[in-house]
């Protein structure tokens, strides 16, 4: 695993850290800790839908991939709480070539739009109805269909890689213009089957 490629991601390679991840409360708390960091197991717990002590027994096992670490307390707080932050703030994987690992990065596909879905339909029922009118005309979606090669397909993924990495790399700068704010871009590559020979 390692942290080589434009975002900074964590690249998970092992087959077992993505069936640990392919989990909605694993997957919930990874995610909640990328975007807001440190917690504790209890205050993960209002997000994830699950018992503190069910949280923490789900942030040990992410802990054990090496997704997610025991931080010191922010200053104030009770010393005896455990702290949580996750490593990145994201995370990728291949599809692997053996048969456990691609039925592992299957399951971990699976959750991951899972999780989107929720995301996008939670955006339009929650969040677009309190956006100001400059950021609601700025949402959008499409459904491109392309026709390209494997070669071509990787080029393009690169390519939006590279657009887009200046404004995430942003998280860990102190030159952030005043009036930005997050904005989730959710990309999916759905490659067709062929009826061509």
């Amino acid at each position: 695993m390692s942290l080589k490629n434009p975002y900074g991601d964590f690249e998970i390679t092992d087959p077992q850290a993505m069936r640990a991840l392919a989990h909605p409360v694993r997957l919930a708390a990874l995610s909640y800790l990328q975007r807001n960091g440190p917690s504790t197991a209890t205050q993960l717990s209002e997000h994830v839908g699950a018992s503190p002590s069910v949280t923490s027994w789900h942030l040990r096992h992410l802990a054990n991939f090496g997704l997610v670490v025991d931080v010191p307390p922010p200053s104030g707080t009770d010393r005896r709480q455990r702290w949580w932050n996750a490593v990145a703030r994201g995370f990728r994987y291949d599809m692997p070539d053996t048969q456990d690992g691609a039925e592992a990065g299957r399951l971990l596909r699976t959750e991951m739009m899972n999780q989107a879905l929720e995301a996008a339909q939670h955006w339009l029922g929650e969040t677009e109805p309190q956006l100001e009118p400059e950021w609601s005309r700025l949402a959008g979606s499409a459904n491109t269909l392309l026709l390209v090669t494997p070669a071509e397909e990787e080029e393009l993924e690169a390519a939006i890689e590279q657009l887009l990495a200046p404004y995430v790399q942003r998280h860990s700068s102190d030159d952030v213009p005043a009036d930005a704010r997050p904005v989730r871009h959710l990309r999916f590559s759905l490659p067709e089957a062929t009826d061509r020979p």
